[in-house]
């Protein structure tokens, strides 16, 4: 694991690094479907399965795109989720009022959770700069929106990076960028930009290969279905994971395909912690834990009585567990030598056993 995924930043008090826990963030977007009942209970949900932060995206369909119906404003890809919506239309039923934004902050801290979002425009990164946000989320589209990338690193709050397409000529730009307006705190999240995304299109092994490159932390935006990727992220040093979420997949949503559920997402915090545990450290010899368990292993016994002077070998002795005779390493030291006394079947045979 590169050591860089090991130098922490301080997100609203929260250390983030893989010396910690991996920092779990639900992406709400747009699966809310215009309510803010929704979206309530979504942030409710995401803090009864244990996620540490939730995430909103912050733009107007006007601060994304041109309403036209122009070639290029129509998804045309057969395979999209969203084959044939216009991208002035997609972004007005995908967008979380400004006038939310507030409310479900307030409630998300409340709940125990931190909360921020993914600028879009500038006018977007002073109106979140003005809630407090304790971080700017930059999504993969616009990682190479420079002036973006400029005004949100000029808070000098941390932000956390999405790579999906991204070059390393493109992730360098970006985030020198940020390092020249101010920015110190910078996590970078290898992604996979289609929606959703297949577990051999991720490429998890890029994580420990960026941040040698960019000497920061690494985690993951995840846009496979279920959290084996996810988990499997954590033994390469993902401090940070990120899903979309949504309350119920049937009820549909517009990232509802790829999004968990609130027992996918509760199973996604404890199996990542539960991998993030398992990593540990360099170790031979067993741990502290498995002590007691040694005495279950192999050491020599006698199968038969033993009468005073008798001959030992394989009609009465025998390798079995537990292990509180001789080690089998010492077989063929014994065997052949003859009894210093009576042993009844059931001795651990010990040197005190051997005539020598």
């Amino acid at each position: 694991m590169n050591n860089w995924q090991h130098v922490p930043v301080n997100i609203g008090g929260r250390l983030v690094s893989a010396d910690h826990p991996p920092f779990i963030i639900a992406e709400l977007s747009g699966n809310h479907n215009q309510s803010l009942d929704t979206a309530r209970a979504m942030v409710k949900a995401a803090a009864d399965s244990g996620a540490h932060a939730i995430k909103l995206q912050t733009y107007t369909a006007d601060s994304m795109t041109l309403d036209v119906n122009e070639r290029g404003f129509v998804i045309e890809e057969p395979d999209s989720l969203w084959h044939g919506e216009n991208l002035y239309r997609l972004y007005q039923k995908a967008a979380t009022p400004y006038s939310w934004h507030k409310e479900l902050f307030e409630y998300a801290n409340a709940l125990g959770m931190l909360a921020f979002s993914s600028p879009f425009d500038e006018a977007a990164v002073d109106f979140l700069d003005g809630l407090n946000v304790p971080c700017f989320k930059i999504a993969s589209f616009e990682l190479t929106d420079i002036p973006l990338i400029r005004k949100a690193a000029s808070t000098k709050k941390p932000l956390i990076i999405s790579t999906g397409m991204a070059s390393l000529s493109e992730i360098e730009l970006a985030v020198t960028t940020a390092k020249h307006a101010g920015c110190d705190d910078i996590i970078l999240l290898k992604c996979t930009s289609t929606y959703p995304a297949e577990p051999a299109n991720t490429n998890l092994t890029t994580i420990s290969h960026m941040s040698n490159a960019f000497q920061c932390s690494v985690g993951l935006s995840d846009h496979t279905g279920g959290i084996g990727v996810a988990v499997a992220s954590v033994a390469l040093g993902a401090p940070v994971i990120e899903k979309h979420f949504v309350l119920d997949r049937s009820a549909g949503g517009v990232d509802a395909a790829f999004s968990l559920e609130p027992c996918e997402l509760e199973a996604l915090v404890n199996e990542t912690k539960r991998a993030w545990q398992a990593l540990g450290r360099v170790t031979y010899g067993g741990s502290q834990a498995e002590d007691k368990a040694k005495q279950y292993r192999r050491s020599i016994y006698v199968s038969n009585d033993i009468a005073p002077g008798e001959i030992l070998g394989t009609h009465n002795l025998k390798i079995v567990r537990p292990a509180f005779g001789l080690a089998p390493k010492h077989w063929d030291s014994v065997i052949g030598k003859r009894s210093t006394g009576e042993l009844k079947k059931g001795t651990a045979l010990g040197w005190e056993h051997i005539a020598q």
